[in-house]
């Protein structure tokens, strides 16, 4: 069980996230929520929810820190994500340049722990996540739509293989399959758009398949699917939508499930190995 803190920053980026964790923060018993939110990401929807927020630029490391600790913030998570293109057009202040230049590689995982250390140097801990969120995270089986077949069961275990290395190399987290084909995987465009690519190949038969890095840091970068990823899947006539068991996010989930019921749209959570 997660413990409840009296008091608690949010790093909060873009979707439909931060309100939710908000929100089960508040049902959990956390007192206090403070949000560092980012121009031009961040949905304004969550001043209403938070005690204090604050506004910067995606690169104020320096500063949010600063906001954290005058407020006595020693605990922090970060909840929704920051565009890719924002990690890769910084405006950097000097603590972020700093750290920027002592990191071997620069992708969100390692910029993202980067930013936990520089948290740590101020007292500020970095929680999971997945913290307050039981309820979104499925075990394995079928979640809402139809049920996957044993063929389609069969693909999902073959696919998920190939999506787990795929992670492991760091390339994306989903990938889009038909008959034993990979139409589609996600790299910098982000998912909705490896969808759309798969989508279309794959004509209405197209599995996607959504899985965690290997040694996945549940502080950050967790998978997550909502409302949206429904949508764009039924946009893109994919039929079915496999993700990690025990591992996934699931977001606004009674649209879900009323999505995918409608549109005849499979959820399923693999255990994997």
């Amino acid at each position: 069980m997660t413990e409840v803190h009296e008091s608690l920053g949010m790093i909060a980026g873009n979707g439909v996230y931060p309100a939710t964790f908000a929100r089960a923060a508040r049902s959990a018993g956390v007192q206090r929520l403070v949000a560092a939110a980012f121009t031009d990401e961040t949905d304004p929807v969550l001043e209403g929810l938070v005690d204090e927020v604050a506004w910067f630029r995606v690169g104020q490391l320096d500063k949010m820190i600063k906001f954290f600790t005058a407020r006595g913030v020693t605990k922090a998570v970060m909840t929704g994500q920051i565009a890719p293109s924002n990690l890769f057009n910084l405006r950097p202040d000097f603590r972020t340049i700093a750290l920027l230049a002592r990191l071997k590689t620069k992708n969100a995982e390692s910029i993202f722990g980067g930013i936990g250390e520089e948290l740590a140097k101020d007292g500020i801990d970095l929680i999971p996540a997945t913290s307050y969120l039981d309820e979104c995270i499925p075990g394995p089986g079928p979640v809402c739509g139809p049920k996957l077949k044993d063929p389609e069961l069969a693909t999902a275990a073959w696919g998920f293989g190939i999506a787990k290395e795929v992670s492991r190399l760091d390339i994306g987290q989903t990938i889009v399959v038909k008959d034993g084909t990979v139409l589609a995987v996600e790299a910098f465009e982000g998912t909705n758009e490896a969808i759309k690519r798969g989508g279309a190949l794959g004509k209405g038969k197209a599995m996607i398949i959504k899985v965690s890095k290997p040694n996945q840091d549940l502080r950050f970068d967790v998978p997550c699917v909502g409302s949206a990823t429904i949508e764009t899947a039924r946009d893109a006539g994919v039929s079915s939508l496999v993700i990690e068991a025990n591992r996934t996010l699931i977001l606004q989930k009674e649209d879900v499930i009323r999505l995918c019921d409608r549109h005849q749209i499979s959820l399923h959570a693999h255990a994997g190995s």
